[in-house]
C-alpha cells in the first residue's frame, strides 16, 4: 500500500529555518508581513481540507445507508466520528490558544489585524514559563496515538512515520541547552509567528485526519458511491515553495475505487502516474506568488461514466536574503558591528557574507558576525548561500560607514558652567564621553592647555599638558589649590584619541568656582 508523503514539508522547515534564525533579531515589519501572508494561505488551505474532510464522512454515511452495507461501513463510521470529533477538539483547543496569545500581547485593533505582532512576552509567558507549551505538545501526541489507534494494526508503524502530526524535539543550544519542546518552538517569539505556528499545527491536524479517514475508507474495501456524490479532491504536497523546486499534488475522488483508475486532466504541470485509483500531479515551481491549478478528474462507475472539477492553490516564494544591523544603521570605524544574517530556503550554516576592505568575524550562534571597517563611504556587504553546485550570492545591501563621533569633554559630569569648588578640587583630570552612542568604544584625552583667571588678581597660564590627569603638570596642580570661589578655570585646546586611530580636538571646558 502507498501513501502521499506529507503535506507542506518543505514550507514548515522553512518556517523552522526563519522562527530559528528570529530568536535574536529585532523583527522587521518585511518579516512579520511575510508571517501574516503565510498564516493567511494556511488558514485557506484548512478551510479547504475541512470541506474535503467532510465530503468523504458524508460518502461514507451514503454507504452505510445503502441496502446491505450497514453492517460493512458502521464500524468505520464510528470510527471516522471518533477521528472527526477529537480533530475538532483539536482545532478548537488551537484556536483557544491563538486568542489567549493575541489578548496577552495587547489583542486587535477595530480592524481585527492584531495590535502587537511583534510581542514576544506573551508567548514566553503562556506557552514557557506556565507551560502552555507542554500541554499542547501533549494534546499533538495524544491526538496522533489515537488516529492511528483506529485503523488496521499492520499499518501503524508506517502510519506513525508519515502521519503529518509530528512533535519533533528541537536540538539543544545555548539558549536551549535541555532541547526543551516548548522553549525551542515559543520562546521570544513575536505573536505573529507563533499564530501561524499553532495554525500550522491546526493543518497537521486537518491532514493527518484527512490521510485516517482515507485509510478507513480503504480499509472498508470497494467504496460504491452514489453517482450524485461524487466528489473530486486536490491535496498539494507543498503549500509553500520556492521557485525551482518540485511541487507535488494527490488527485482523487472523495469515495473511489482502488480497482478502477480515474482520468485526470489538468491546467498546469503533468500527472505523472495514475495507479490504485489516485493520481500523482507534478510541476516544477516558477512564478512568485499564488498558483492555481484547475483539472478534470472522470471515472468510469461500472458503464456510467462520472466527471468532476478540482481545483487547489500553492504559494510559490522567491530566494531572498536579509541583514540586520543589530545596533545602528551605519557601519562605524573602530568598532565591531554585530550583524545577523539569514536566506531564505538556506540552512544558516550554508549562508555567509562578503565585504570588501572590511573584516567579517563570526561570532557564536548561527548567522551572527561582527564587521570591522577602516573607511568611511559605503560598502556593499554581499550575503552568499552554498548550493548543490556552488556558492552562489542570494542577497546584498549597500551600508554606510561613518566615523565615531566625535566626544563630549568634561571634568566630572560638567562639560562648563558653575560647579562648586569642592566637587571640582575632587577631579583628577578631563574625560572624553560619547553620549547617545551604543557602541562601547574610548576615547582618551592626550593634551590640554590649562589657565586659570582669578577674581582678583592676574591671570596664571596657559600651561600645556600632555596627559588627561591634572597631576601631570605641577603647575597646574597648584593653580587648582590655589583656586578660590569665583575664580574662572580654561581648559583649552583638548585633544583625544578614539578606537579609530585618530585624534580629534574637543570642545573648550570653562568653569566658574562657586560656594
Amino acid at each position: 500500500m502507498s501513501m502521499p508523503k506529507e503535506p507542506r514539508q518543505l514550507m514548515i522547515n522553512l518556517m523552522y529555518l526563519v522562527l530559528t534564525a528570529m530568536l535574536a533579531l529585532n523583527v522587521s515589519s518585511e518579516i512579520l508581513h511575510a508571517f501574516k501572508t503565510i498564516n493567511q494561505s494556511i488558514t485557506a488551505s484548512n478551510a479547504s481540507i475541512e470541506q474535503k474532510n467532510d465530503a468523504l464522512y458524508k460518502s461514507m454515511k451514503d454507504q452505510e445507508s445503502q441496502a446491505g452495507q450497514e453492517e460493512r461501513m458502521r464500524p468505520f463510521n464510528q470510527k471516522a466520528d471518533q477521528v472527526k470529533a477529537q480533530a475538532a477538539s483539536m482545532i478548537k483547543y488551537l484556536e483557544d490558544w491563538k486568542n489567549k496569545i493575541i489578548e496577552e500581547s495587547g489583542g486587535k485593533e477595530e480592524n481585527g489585524e492584531i495590535k502587537r505582532q511583534d510581542n514576544i512576552d506573551a508567548s514566553t509567558l503562556l506557552l514557557v514559563e506556565k507551560k502552555g507549551g507542554d500541554e499542547i505538545k501533549k494534546k499533538l501526541n495524544d491526538l496522533r496515538d489515537m488516529m492511528v489507534g483506529v485503523i488496521d494494526p499492520k499499518f501503524k508503524e508506517q502510519f506513525m512515520k508519515e502521519l503529518p502530526i509530528k512533535v519533533v524535539e528541537p536540538e539543544k543550544t545555548d539558549n536551549n541547552p535541555r532541547a526543551d519542546w516548548a522553549t525551542g518552538y515559543f520562546y521570544n517569539m513575536p505573536t505573529m509567528a507563533v499564530v501561524t505556528l499553532l495554525s500550522k499545527f491546526q493543518n497537521d491536524v486537518r491532514n493527518s485526519e484527512a490521510v485516517i479517514i482515507n485509510q478507513l475508507a480503504r480499509e472498508a474495501g470497494d467504496i460504491q458511491v452514489k453517482f450524485d456524490e461524487i466528489q473530486a479532491i486536490a491535496v498539494p504536497k507543498n503549500s509553500y515553495v520556492l521557485a525551482g523546486q518540485k511541487v507535488e499534488a494527490s488527485i482523487m475522488l472523495a469515495a473511489y475505487n482502488k480497482a478502477v483508475n480515474p482520468q485526470v486532466s489538468s491546467s498546469s504541470g503533468r500527472v505523472a502516474k495514475v495507479e490504485n485509483g489516485v493520481a500523482s500531479w507534478e510541476t516544477s515551481a516558477s512564478g512568485v506568488g499564488l498558483q492555481t491549478v484547475r483539472g478534470k478528474v472522470t471515472l468510469d462507475m461500472g458503464g456510467r461514466v462520472e466527471t468532476r472539477d478540482y481545483e487547489f492553490t500553492y504559494m510559490v516564494g522567491s530566494e531572498g536574503a536579509s541583514m540586520q544591523l543589530d545596533k545602528m544603521n551605519v557601519f562605524y570605524i573602530g568598532v565591531p558591528n554585530p550583524i545577523t544574517v539569514s536566506a531564505a530556503g538556506y540552512s544558516l550554516e550554508d549562508v555567509s557574507v562578503n565585504i570588501p576592505d572590511a573584516t567579517v568575524k563570526p561570532l557564536e550562534g548561527k548567522g551572527h558576525y561582527e564587521v570591522m571597517v577602516t573607511k568611511p563611504g559605503k560598502v556593499m556587504a554581499d550575503i552568499n548561500a552554498k548550493t548543490a553546485t556552488g556558492v552562489k550570492r542570494v542577497g546584498g545591501q549597500e551600508i554606510r560607514v561613518k566615523r565615531i563621533p566625535d566626544p563630549v569633554a568634561k571634568i566630572g559630569k560638567y562639560s562648563g558652567g558653575r560647579v562648586p569648588s569642592n566637587e571640582f578640587k575632587a577631579q583628577l583630570g578631563i574625560q572624553a564621553a560619547l553620549e547617545n552612542f551604543d557602541f562601547d568604544a574610548r576615547f582618551v584625552v592626550t593634551s590640554f592647555e590649562f589657565s586659570l583667571v582669578p577674581k582678583r588678581g592676574e591671570p596664571i597660564g596657559p600651561f600645556v599638558v600632555k596627559s588627561a590627569r591634572f597631576s601631570e603638570s605641577k603647575q597646574v596642580v597648584e593653580a587648582i589649590g590655589r583656586a578660590k570661589i569665583g575664580d574662572k578655570l580654561y581648559f583649552e585646546e583638548i585633544k583625544a584619541r578614539g578606537p579609530d586611530g585618530t585624534t580629534r580636538s574637543l570642545n573648550t571646558v570653562g568653569i566658574t568656582l562657586i560656594q
